[in-house]
């Protein structure tokens, strides 16, 4: 991934967590979801042998986002599966920050 590429799949991952986030106290649908796919990432990484950490899971995300980016995903405002799971991982980060 390029300099360029790598800032836009950051700033992209922000916006789309702050945005995430914010929902899921207006949302308990999506409170779920994010929920559920936070439970699905801690069991990849605990697959992995990896500690569940905040450095393990930006790593996750930096490669699930990009991958999905090449796939063609972009996010469009909905909470699509991918969308969802970039706030999952994101709000998981929050909460192992917030130990």
């Amino acid at each position: 991934m390029s300099e360029v590429s790598s800032e836009i799949v950051r700033q992209l991952i922000v916006e789309i967590g702050e945005a995430g986030i914010a929902e899921m106290g207006r949302d308990s649908g999506l409170a779920a979801a994010v929920d559920q796919h936070a439970a699905a990432v801690r069991d990849v990484i605990a697959a992995s042998g990896d500690e569940l950490v905040s450095s393990v899971l930006l790593d996750y995300l930096h490669g699930f986002t990009d991958a999905a980016i090449e796939r063609g995903w972009w996010p469009t405002g909905d909470f699509d599966w991918e969308t969802v799971r970039v706030v999952a991982v994101c709000w998981a980060m929050q909460e192992l920050d917030a130990r």
